[in-house]
């Protein structure tokens, strides 16, 4: 950018780094440029659809005050701020895979407006670099391009608006700044250094040209250009702001004026302070204040007297000083403070979730029965006295919390029908546990590894996945342990082989003792070579029954079988230690080099076309072994499209076009391979749908599960990033060696079973490059195959490109359960072992939030945790229906 950096270092102007709050997502840093508030984590949800900005704000007040403004670009200033520009043009945000329309569309406007004077207030909003950064990263060659572009933008207004100053007597002035900034990935959303800093540069006549320090330029705070803004335009400060003005931009105005303008900035803070904090009087930076204020008294009498002595000049100087220490102090302050908390809304939903919770705790004996039968007694609450006095006195404290709240509150807010629902089931739940409770009290039900054998006991697997879940709910209290979770997830999946290899160790080596019910023979099915136990009388596959004995595995298995037997678990732990080399996530180690970054360059595109062809071979030949001939094809005729879709944007290359520059959107390609995804996803559904109607074999509704589990399959290769792509076939290949070698061998039931596939599904999560941080959402999956914003459609593949390890390991644990055991009652062990352990830390981790509120990580680490377990929790609850829905077919069967 030439021009800039010519205005920076020689040209009238003031550049700066402002520092944006987390969360740096464009709609909350919007509300602190023009309101210098800092806005709440709520703010990236509210992000996707922006409601009107009711606090006050820049842009109020300059409309109150009879100035026209003009906008043209992000539309999410149109959305915040409605009927406040006398002209605009909106361009839609989210369709990131555009980045060329979408800045046209606003440079369109310039000349045009450039040359009127209808206008006070000009607000362009270019998205065309940010686009860029979401599709190919700070990297891309693409930048440089953009940059320069907007270079001959800023030109094209500065010299506009020089040569009509000589017809104005105002100077003007020209705000070039940045809403946040881009991670190494080209995201944005969390709290890194390359995330947060933004430019900020003001150029305008008025100002004195002097050299500008382009390497070491001053820190600011990005909600200061509220501030400053308000009083460059001769405006009201908006109240909730929590900036101080920029002095360097007022520096060479006469010592009255620079005083009177901190004197304004210092009143309004103190203002926000006494209306923020009960003990303001107590506060250092109010006590400053009133200090500067006297001193400004003395200087004003001073300067009636005599206007120009070295003594006025000494007691201005003075006055600034203290001025500006107030400003710093009450802002950081007011900063630490000024968060207001809805506690009531909190408690309330908080005492929901715990006790749903506890529910689920308390009917642990009754749900892992061999009939897994959950008998809830909804009745009583409606027959119980303690349902309607629950009713009563929650009814009161709703009145007399809501009447006497000074602040708004959402639970008050709602509907006397809606809050009604909510307290009828907070008081029905409640009864429903003390219900239980006293059942297990009365009838003795405490928890035993299987209710059917008292004799039974907990194995080493046992404690292995009881203690490596109650660590995993611990640690979430700790800001570091939420930085780097997928550190947790990699030892605990890492424990987890090393306690398999020795379950089969000592079942080959050493062998039990007794005469089994059951016995292990060696399969030869559709998927090859399998070993599995024979079923006999009282055998149920799958659920083992640990008071009996059983054969070593020595004794049945025997050649290649037996050694992939025992080499699995090794194998299983040399892919993930792969898969940890393929992305640094997390923040500590996130910005060192890894394979990741060194298959994304432009030097090694040869290396990373052969590593995503051979990965999507490997996902086509594991995936095919269980789908119907017209799947197959399907199959793979969509892995083909995958690698025809990267190929058109320019991530990989094809061996007979190695130097093509043809790059498209790949809209064409993309959609040829959703053809065949819901083309899989369509038969797979008529599969099951056939078997539940008219009562099929068992087998179709095998195929039918797997078909599904297919088409998710192809659909997660099409929006994973190229060098993610082995993340996808090495998770086939952990699945498919983990069902033939470990969990039919070892004859896991379907609780441990369960609780492997979300360990694991958990740790592919973070596989994918993912991390507890807004910035590594990957929000170019949501526009594959789209050539405008479709909201639906973008959020629900977004969400999938995101999540799509947790789905997929849940979707191969409906299909192995289904296929691989008759008794109906491992799908209802496993919904209910899914429900449980996905709802501990969750439940754990709300309460831990709400305790942490004024933590000084909250809205850094804390809170964005808590928006990927509230999209988790929604995912886990879809899944869940997914699971009944297949046991509702399994009880229509039988």
């Amino acid at each position: 950018m030439p021009y800039t950096t010519y205005l920076v270092e020689k040209g009238a102007s003031h550049s700066f780094v402002a520092e944006a709050k987390p969360p740096t997502v464009t709609m909350p840093r919007i509300k602190a440029l023009m309101t210098g508030s800092l806005p709440g984590f709520v703010d990236v949800i509210r992000n996707l659809n922006s409601p009107a900005l009711l606090e006050d704000s820049v842009i109020r007040q300059a409309k109150a005050a009879g100035k026209r403004i003009v906008f043209y670009g992000d539309e999410t200033w149109v959305k915040l701020f409605p009927k406040h520009f006398v002209e605009y043009d909106g361009t839609t945000s989210f369709f990131v895979s555009d980045y060329t329309e979408v800045d046209n569309n606003v440079t369109r406007h310039l000349d045009k407006v450039l040359k009127r004077g209808d206008w006070d207030i000009l607000i362009l909003h270019y998205l065309g670099l940010d686009h860029i950064g979401h599709i190919s990263g700070p990297n891309s060659p693409l930048i440089g391009q953009k940059l320069s572009e907007m270079d001959s933008v800023l030109m094209k207004i500065h010299t506009s608006l020089q040569s009509k100053e000589r017809e104005t007597p105002l100077p003007n002035l020209l705000v070039l700044c940045g809403d946040h900034g881009m991670s190494e990935t080209g995201s944005h959303g969390a709290s890194s250094t390359e995330e947060v800093n933004t430019p900020l540069i003001l150029i305008s006549s008025a100002f004195e040209r002097k050299p500008g320090d382009i390497r070491h330029p001053k820190h600011v705070q990005q909600t200061d250009v509220a501030a400053t803004l308000a009083i460059a335009l001769g405006l009201p400060i908006p109240k909730d702001s929590v900036g101080s003005l920029l002095f360097p931009v007022v520096e060479g105005r006469p010592m009255r004026e620079q005083l009177r303008f901190l004197h304004l900035n210092t009143v309004q803070l103190s203002k926000l302070l006494q209306e923020n904090v009960p003990s303001y009087e107590k506060d250092p930076g109010f006590e400053q204040f009133k200090m500067s204020e006297r001193l400004h008294g003395n200087w004003i009498r001073l300067y009636l007297e005599e206007k120009h002595s070295e003594v006025l000049f000494n007691l201005g100087s003075k006055v600034l000083r203290q001025y500006l220490d107030a400003l710093k102090t009450l802002s950081l302050s007011l900063s630490a403070q000024v968060a207001q908390y809805d506690i009531y809304s909190m408690m309330v939903g908080t005492v929901v979730v715990l006790e749903v919770l506890t529910l689920l705790l308390l009917s642990v004996p009754q749900a892992l029965r061999r009939k897994a039968e959950l008998e809830v007694p909804l009745s009583s609450p409606g027959f119980s006295l303690l349902f309607y006095l629950v009713i009563l006195v929650l009814s009161a404290v709703h009145v007399i919390v809501c009447t006497s709240a000074e602040s708004s509150c959402y639970f008050c807010g709602l509907s006397w029908l809606a809050a009604g629902g909510v307290m009828v089931l907070a008081s029905a739940l409640l009864c429903v546990t003390v219900s239980v409770l006293t059942n297990v009290l009365v009838g003795g039900n405490t928890p035993r590894k299987n209710p059917v054998h008292p004799s039974s006991r907990w194995s080493e697997l046992d404690l292995l996945i009881l203690l490596g879940t109650a660590g995993h709910v611990l640690s979430l209290g700790a800001s570091s342990f939420v930085e780097e979770e997928h550190q947790t997830w990699y030892f605990l999946v890492n424990t987890l082989c090393l306690a398999l290899s020795q379950e089969t160790y000592r079942n080959y080596f050493l062998g039990d003792d007794g005469e089994p019910p059951c016995g292990l023979r060696v399969e030869q099915g559709h998927d090859g070579a399998t070993a599995a136990w024979q079923d006999g009388p009282g055998c149920d596959v799958l659920e083992r029954d640990k008071g009996h004995g059983s054969p070593s595995t020595s004794e049945v298995l025997r050649g290649r079988e037996k050694w992939m037997v025992l080499a699995s678990p090794w194998l299983i732990l040399a892919c993930c230690r792969l898969l940890r080399s393929l992305n640094q996530t997390g923040v500590q180690w996130a910005h060192r080099p890894d394979l990741g970054h060194w298959l994304t360059s432009s030097d090694h595109k040869a290396e990373l076309s052969v590593l995503a062809a051979l990965s999507l071979l490997i996902v086509f030949v594991l995936v095919q072994r269980g789908c119907s001939p017209v799947s197959k094809a399907a199959l793979a005729l969509g892995l083909l499209g995958v690698y025809c879709y990267r190929a058109a944007i320019g991530s990989v290359r094809f061996p007979w076009r190695p130097d093509s520059k043809d790059i498209s959107k790949g809209i064409i390609e993309a959609r040829f391979v959703y053809v065949f995804v819901l083309g899989i996803l369509f038969t797979g559904t008529k599969d099951l749908l056939k078997s539940q109607v008219i009562a099929a074999d068992f087998k179709l509704k095998t195929v039918g599960l797997w078909e599904i589990y297919s088409g998710l399959v192809l659909l997660a290769a099409l929006l994973f990033r190229p060098h993610n792509l082995p993340v996808l076939a090495f998770s086939l290949l952990i699945q498919t060696l983990m069902t033939k070698f470990i969990w039919k061998p070892l004859r896991h039931d379907a609780a441990e079973i369960t609780v492997m596939h979300y360990w694991f599904g958990q740790a592919f999560f973070y596989f994918q490059g993912n991390s507890n941080n807004i910035a590594t959402v990957d929000i170019s999956a949501g526009f594959v195959g789209l050539d405008t914003y479709v909201e639906i459609p973008a959020v629900l593949l977004t969400a999938f490109g995101t999540y799509a390890g947790p789905v997929l390991w849940a979707s191969h644990l409906v299909h192995f359960l289904s296929s691989e055991t008759r008794s109906g009652s491992a799908l209802s062990h496993a919904c209910f072992c899914y429900a449980l352990i996905c709802s501990i830390p969750v439940s754990t981790y709300i309460v831990l939030v709400t305790s942490l509120r004024y933590h000084l990580f909250i809205w850094s680490v804390f809170s964005p945790k808590l928006l990927y377990e509230g999209m988790h929790l929604l995912i886990t609850a879809a899944v869940c229906v997914f699971f009944t829905a297949m046991d509702q077919t399994r009880l229509t069967q039988s």
